[in-house]
Parts: structure tokens; C-alpha cells; sequence
């Protein structure tokens, strides 16, 4: 079994969309187009070391996990994802509907829900386990990574069963801005990003569309493969 390339299963707005732009300029990086951004100067100018601190959720794009990334198991290959996405796709479901706000959660900066949904915790558990027969066996180093010791009982049988500790009812959306800051960091940064995003306006998003994604080495940044709109209930 080879640790690469590795897929994921992501919530991504559409290319061009204000939203996508938002998250990709802070980032400075365009996950569709797999090509760097030039950052906000007057993010810039405002918050030092920006680049240093956006430089992990930069490798990944911006977006929300909804099937944390996996090499695939023996036997599967790259060409049965977009099959595996589409027949996803096909099934009708709710479409969870949110506002979209900028929060803190344990310590880095995401753009969040600003009320609990059911729905969206029901999208994510189904994409969790409809794409779990393609996934690899976590590894040992992998199952190390995530520090198992310091992971509540439930989040370690997640770990164990999903290869991932924050799902089912350990998930959280949140489409990450930022690395882990201290709170009297994260504090202006916080509310400017949260003034940034008041400002485009959006009041409700539909989370209707997955998006698969591709990392072909560990020195690489994840990029989008191809995306489907999902079919509403």
C-alpha cells in the first residue's frame, strides 16, 4: 500500500464564487487551478507574518472536510473516485442550508456555521461512511500522527473505525483561515477576517456540492479533481 497520492472528499464552493475567493486570496493559494494568489495587502499590512500563518490550511485549499484524506486501498484505483462521487451525488437528500460566519475552534480561525444543523452532520456521516471501502487502512505512523493519547475514548474509536477522529458526532464544518493562534493573537486577526466576510454579504449557503481532491506527494498541496452538485430531497 502506497501513502500516495491521497484523496479527500471536500465541501469547496464553486470556482469564482465570493465565497471561494475570499478563503483562496487569505490563503493565497487557488486549490481549482492548483496556482499561487498574491495576498490581500491590506491583510498584509494589518497582520505580520500572514503568510507564516496561513501556510498549513494553505497546503490543503479552502474548504471542509467531509471524508478526511486517504491513499486507497489495494485494488482501487483513481478512476472509481469520480464514479464512487457521482453515484454519491445521484442519491436525493436534504441540502443543509447555513450562514456562513467567521469563528474560532480550538484555536485557529474558520469560516463556521453560526447555528448547529442536522442536516449538514447527516451529509457529513454519509460521506464518511459511503467512501470508506476505498480507503487504505491507516497506517500506524498515521494512527501516531494523530496523537491517540491525548483523543477522548470516542474520538479514538473514530480514529480506529474511520481513520479519522472528528466525524460523526465529533464533526464540526469549519473551512479553515488560519493556524493555531493565542487567544490575544487570535483576537484582531478574528474580528478582521470577521469584518472581511461581512462585508461580501452572504447570509445563506448551501453546502450542495463535493468536491474531490488530490495530493500527489507529502511536499505538495491538495488539489480539486473535479466536483458535483448534489441532488436535493
Amino acid at each position: 500500500m502506497a501513502d500516495f497520492p491521497r484523496y479527500a472528499i471536500y465541501y469547496a464552493s464553486p470556482s469564482g464564487s465570493a465565497l471561494d475567493r475570499f478563503g483562496a486570496e487569505l490563503l493565497g493559494y487557488d486549490a481549482w487551478s492548483g496556482t499561487d494568489l498574491p495576498f490581500p495587502n491590506d491583510v498584509l499590512q494589518s497582520v505580520s507574518g500572514w503568510r507564516e500563518l496561513t501556510e498549513e490550511p494553505r497546503r490543503y485549499g479552502f474548504h471542509a472536510t467531509l471524508k478526511a484524506p486517504f491513499p486507497l486501498v489495494d485494488g482501487k484505483t483513481e478512476a472509481e473516485l469520480p464514479m464512487a462521487c457521482a453515484e454519491f451525488a445521484r442519491t436525493a437528500r436534504p441540502i443543509p442550508v447555513i450562514k456562513p460566519v467567521v469563528g474560532s475552534i480550538s484555536g485557529f480561525i474558520a469560516v463556521i456555521p453560526a447555528e448547529p444543523s442536522n442536516e449538514l452532520l447527516q451529509l457529513a456521516a454519509d460521506c464518511v461512511s459511503a467512501f470508506d471501502r476505498l480507503r487504505a487502512p491507516l497506517s500506524p505512523h498515521d494512527r501516531a500522527r494523530r496523537k491517540p493519547d491525548l483523543l477522548s475514548p470516542r474520538q479514538r474509536d473514530h480514529l480506529d473505525r474511520w481513520g479519522y477522529p472528528y466525524v460523526m458526532d465529533e464533526f464540526r464544518f469549519h473551512m479553515t483561515l488560519t493556524g493555531r493562534l493565542g487567544a490575544a493573537e487570535r483576537e484582531p486577526i478574528l474580528k478582521m477576517l470577521q469584518e472581511r466576510l461581512a462585508k461580501i454579504g452572504i447570509e445563506r449557503l448551501a453546502i450542495d456540492r463535493i468536491a474531490l481532491f488530490r495530493q500527489d506527494d507529502a511536499h505538495s498541496r491538495f488539489h480539486v479533481l473535479q466536483d458535483w452538485t448534489l441532488g436535493a430531497a
